[in-house]
């Protein structure tokens, strides 16, 4: 075993240094294994779902501008996990908000950390069937547009600019489940 997997890497401070509404950010100053000590920084934002929706042969995708980068993104369904929701419950509820589709069925396909050199973030992956329409329910920053992409043609879709991180890794978890 290495010596950095023996070292028990304490936090000897942790600092907020800003809150939002949308996510914390701060730092740990931490103890290293060569006895050094270093800050490192991060962001906490709440879990979020990416729902991978598959209606026959098309997949639910939602076209959205995205002020982060400053363009639209053509990306599945998504949103926070709220608090006592399962990621299975959270994505029913977001696939029916944002897009007016209720699912006979969902299922979690993965649960993990994201971009865990800088981020506190979960992101779960759910995959959604049954589809049948209903009414939609967008909250007051969602301006968005629903569309459907062909099964086989949503992961070159989602890779044309700009990609998106979630998209592509939806797509492919539900592929590798042999769901698409």
């Amino acid at each position: 075993m290495s010596e950095q997997a023996d070292h028990d890497w304490p936090v000897l401070e942790s600092v907020v240094e800003y809150e939002t509404g949308w996510y914390t950010g701060g730092y740990d100053r931490v103890e290293q294994p060569d006895g050094s000590e270093k800050k490192y920084y991060w962001a906490e934002l709440p879990a979020a779902v990416v729902v991978v929706a598959r209606s026959g042969d098309e997949l639910v995708f939602v076209d959205q501008y995205r002020p982060a980068i400053g363009e639209g993104c053509l990306e599945l369904p998504a949103g926070i996990v709220e608090d006592g929701e399962s990621a299975t419950t959270a994505g029913a509820r977001e696939l029916r908000e944002e897009t007016g589709f209720e699912a006979a069925g969902v299922s979690l396909l993965e649960d993990f950390w994201v971009a865990t050199g800088v981020l506190r973030h979960r992101r779960a992956i759910v995959f959604a069937e049954g589809l049948s329409p209903t009414d939609r329910d967008l909250d007051d920053n969602e301006f968005l547009t629903v569309t459907t992409i062909p099964i086989d043609e949503a992961l070159a879709v989602a890779r044309a600019e700009p990609a998106n991180d979630a998209t592509i890794e939806g797509l492919l978890l539900a592929r590798e489940e042999g769901l698409l």
